[in-house]
């Protein structure tokens, strides 16, 4: 696989970084961690090779919240906005990058969607809910 550069900020703008790495999977991520922490059906995250984070601004911003439970989870978000943020997961081996926090449209495409028997049960019928190309009146 070959090494992409890839670009990112927070909602409030913030916080802005660059990563050079080598995707390893996307996965749509159903478990009750991911649904909690990002307050929708699911969480969209790419797992890279580990690399440094260039972070352009906002370091100072940059906050890191680990899970305490059994599961190993982590989450780095704005202070300001609360947008989720790059990361590398405790053992070092696996860059975590939200999706959603990607500036552009890079050709990337979802690999699989994960602890699918976890899945929120309203999930499958807002797939098929009316779409709309704005908030509706």
């Amino acid at each position: 696989m070959n090494s992409i550069k890839l670009t990112g900020s927070c909602l409030c703008g913030s916080v802005k970084y660059s990563v050079t790495t080598e995707i390893k999977k996307f996965y749509f991520c159903h478990c009750e961690q991911c649904r909690k922490i990002t307050g929708s059906s699911f969480a969209s995250n790419i797992l890279a090779k580990p690399s440094t984070v260039t972070w352009v601004s906002g370091l100072e911003k940059i906050k890191r919240f680990d899970y305490p439970g059994e599961k190993s989870y982590t989450k780095v978000f704005c202070s300001e906005c609360g947008s989720g943020l790059p990361f590398l997961n405790e053992s070092g081996n696996t860059l975590f990058i939200p999706a959603g926090s990607l500036d552009g449209d890079y050709d990337l495409k979802p690999d699989h969607n994960i602890y699918w028997a976890d899945k929120a049960s309203w999930y499958e019928a807002g797939i098929s809910a009316e779409k709309c190309p704005e908030f509706p009146a």
